[in-house]
C-alpha cells in the first residue's frame, strides 16, 4: 500500500486556515462573552439608617443622589438592551422583562418627581482584563413609563456604552430574557 505525501500535505493545507479561523472565532467569542450589570436605586431622604447612602452622580461634575442601598430593578430584568443616536450624540435603550415592566411603572407611578440612580459593572473596551464600576446617571422621574423601556444618556463613552449593553444582552440570554423567549412563557 502506498501513501502519496502530496494528496496528504494538500489536505493539511487547506484544513490550516480553517483551523485558524476557528480558533480566532472562539477566542474572539470568549473575550465577548463578558458580563454587565445594571442596577436601578430610587432616590430617598437620608434617615441616619443603613439602608440608604449618598453617591455621586457624574465624573466631570459630580452631584450627590442619597439612594436606597438595595436596587428595585438589576440585569435580571433586562429583556434587551441597545446603543441608539439620541441628539447630540447617542442613548441606551434597555427593555425590561414582564416584572421589571410592572416593577418599573410602580416605582414611576409612586414616585414622581424623585430620581433613581443607575449603577452598572462592566468590563472596559481598553482593557477586557479590568473591572469598571460606576455610576451612570440619575434621571428625574416625570411620567409614568408604562412600557418597560428605560431611555437614558450614559456618563461613558459610547464603547464603554456598547460594553455595557453586550454584557446586559449575554445576561439576557443566560437567563432567557430575550423578547422571543418571553412571548412562549
Amino acid at each position: 500500500m502506498m501513501i502519496s505525501w502530496n494528496r496528504f500535505n494538500v489536505y493539511w493545507l487547506l484544513a490550516l486556515p480553517l483551523t485558524l479561523i476557528c480558533a480566532c472565532r472562539s477566542a474572539e467569542s470568549k473575550s465577548n462573552k463578558a458580563l454587565s450589570t445594571l442596577r436601578l436605586f430610587l432616590e430617598v431622604n437620608p434617615d441616619g439608617t443603613g439602608r440608604n447612602r449618598p453617591v455621586p452622580i457624574y465624573r466631570d461634575k459630580p452631584f450627590m443622589v442619597n439612594v436606597e442601598t438595595e436596587p428595585f430593578l438589576t440585569e435580571a430584568n433586562v429583556s434587551e438592551a441597545r446603543v441608539i443616536e439620541a441628539v447630540g450624540g447617542f442613548a441606551m435603550r434597555i427593555r425590561l422583562d414582564r416584572r421589571g415592566s410592572w416593577l418599573f411603572e410602580q416605582y414611576t407611578v409612586a414616585n414622581r418627581g424623585k430620581r433613581y440612580a443607575i449603577f452598572s459593572q462592566f468590563h472596559s473596551p481598553l482593557d477586557p482584563k479590568s473591572n469598571q464600576a460606576r455610576w451612570l446617571g440619575a434621571p428625574v422621574i416625570s411620567a409614568r413609563v408604562s412600557d418597560g423601556v428605560l431611555v437614558f444618556t450614559p456618563d461613558a463613552s459610547r464603547e464603554e456604552a456598547s460594553q455595557i449593553v453586550r454584557g446586559l444582552n449575554h445576561v439576557a440570554r443566560k437567563n432567557a430574557n430575550t423578547p422571543d423567549k418571553q412571548s412562549l412563557k
